[in-house]
């Protein structure tokens, strides 16, 4: 694997200051994690507006240099976030995004692979698990160094909904939103547990019993989520800047943490030549290697229904 080792460590880059990108600009800039943060965007007034008003904040927090800047800046960097393109409407499905977001990436995406970039590209843009595969294919980039945020999020907001109904820590449960980043997902209940105790069980210590309706019910919940956020502001960008960060920690910290982020896939579960998210071990080289979980049958069948999704659209796009 190619690392991170000739970039700055102390420094990011990112590529598009709409909601998404200025939230996860500000969510690093309190996180500590980098020294320098340049920010790009079509709209150049834009990058530089986002970037004063971000530093303006920078004495009561941790000493960062945040500065607008131009492709030129993004070599040494090492992680490259890109959360350019069009915003999901209302009403509208992460796929629909496909046509205009791809566009956008055919002009973004040779710009950082003509410049020798030693860094880690993370895809945010969605639909994120086609747009990670269009950023594999044009950036030429090692498999391993380009990463979508996947369900990263999905699977905070599992967590979350999980937590509620359980009256329970939500970081006391362990379970992921595995597949698509979009209406196909999958919630992996028959690998869930609540502190290593399996999630059925746990449901029936709080007296919960009737799982097959609690668990649709809130897997229902957890992938319209978006959609209501968006049906009510127009926009969701604090969870998913959230999610930027923790990604972030976890390849600079070289932590090896495991998070369901988009990767290649190819062979696990008979599954090929596709981007999806699974559990994987991330750290300083991107993702190290995906991890297996314990899924039952019908979970492995709508893990590659969801594949099937995402490789229909692929055929339809020319790199």
């Amino acid at each position: 694997m190619q690392d991170i080792g000739k970039a700055n460590l102390r420094k990011v880059a990112v590529i598009g200051c709409g909601f998404v990108g200025s939230a996860s600009a500000f969510a690093l800039m309190q996180s500590g994690l980098f020294s320098e943060m340049v920010l790009i965007d079509a709209d150049m007034d834009k990058a530089q507006g986002e970037a004063l008003d971000i530093s303006h904040g920078v004495p009561l927090a941790r000493p960062i240099n945040i500065y607008g800047g131009n492709y030129d800046d993004i070599v040494d960097a090492a992680i490259i976030i890109i959360t350019a393109g069009a915003n999901q409407k209302p009403g509208e499905t992460r796929l629909d995004l496909v046509k205009k977001n791809v566009n956008i990436y055919k002009s973004i995406i040779p710009e950082i692979a003509s410049r020798n970039c030693h860094g880690t590209i993370l895809v945010v843009s969605n639909p994120v698990d086609i747009l990670t595969y269009t950023a594999l294919k044009i950036s030429g980039f090692p498999k391993n160094r380009v990463i979508g945020s996947g369900t990263v999020l999905d699977t905070s907001r599992l967590k979350h909904e999980l937590g509620k109904h359980l009256s329970v820590d939500s970081r006391s449960i362990h379970a992921f939103i595995i597949g698509e980043h979009g209406d196909s997902e999958i919630a992996a209940f028959s690998s869930a547990n609540v502190s290593g105790i399996p999630v059925n069980e746990f449901c029936e210590l709080r007296g919960f019993y009737h799982h097959e309706k609690s668990t649709r019910e809130i897997a229902e919940k957890v992938k319209n989520s978006a959609y209501e956020i968006i049906e009510k502001k127009h926009a969701t960008y604090y969870g998913i800047a959230m999610a930027v960060k923790r990604i972030c920690e976890a390849i600079l910290r070289d932590e090896k943490s495991i998070l369901p982020v988009s990767s290649y896939m190819d062979g696990a579960y008979g599954i090929h030549d596709v981007v999806l998210s699974m559990p994987a071990i991330v750290g300083k080289d991107g993702v190290e290697m995906q991890v297996p979980i314990s899924l039952d049958d019908q979970e492995i069948e709508r893990l590659k229904e969801s594949a099937e999704t995402l490789k229909k659209v692929i055929q339809g796009i020319e790199f």
